[in-house]
């Protein structure tokens, strides 16, 4: 079985939203073929699109797994259905988890239902900053590191660490 490195976005602004990411986590590093590796701090950020909500507690986790790019989707699916996100949701509206494949190893994937890299991937500094906590690997697609795409983001917020960490299981 080969194996190949993803980072994993996780975020959060309904309920505990440590405990639901901490979970998340949990879950991810039980899946069949895959271990989590490393985990960011947890970072709370403004929340993009519908501004009337929770601010969102996000991090990201690197993973190792032998399980396909669509075979992790449709775990990471799973995952935030039993931790209780709907199947159907309105974008940008609360949620009580998001997992998104940020980057599979150095796989460019565009299909009705999965596109890697993340497409808002070098937008976001609440993806980039808790990425480049743990590493900085290359985008495939616009050929920069993480460290280069956050220097040029566009991205005004300013994502605060928290003192916490999420947990390796």
């Amino acid at each position: 079985m080969k194996l190949h490195t993803a980072y994993i976005g996780t975020g959060s602004n309904i309920g505990d939203r440590l405990s639901h990411l901490q979970e998340a986590v949990c879950r991810l590093g039980a899946l069949p073929e895959t271990k989590v590796l490393r985990a960011s701090p947890v970072y709370m950020t403004e929340p993009v699109g519908e501004e009337e909500q929770e601010r969102f507690y996000n991090g990201v986790v690197q993973i190792e797994t032998g399980l396909t790019p669509e075979n992790l989707r449709s775990a990471t699916k799973a995952i935030e259905q039993e931790l209780g996100r709907p199947e159907r949701y309105r974008r940008w509206s609360p949620r009580v988890i998001d997992l998104d494949i940020l980057l599979y190893a150095d796989c460019i994937i565009e299909t009705d239902t999965l596109r890697i890299p993340h497409p808002e991937l070098h937008r976001r500094k609440f993806v980039l900053i808790p990425l480049l906590d743990i590493a900085n690997p290359l985008h495939p697609v616009l050929r920069k590191t993480i460290l280069q795409m956050l220097r040029t983001c566009g991205d005004r917020s300013v994502p605060v660490r928290l003192r916490e960490r999420l947990r390796l299981h």
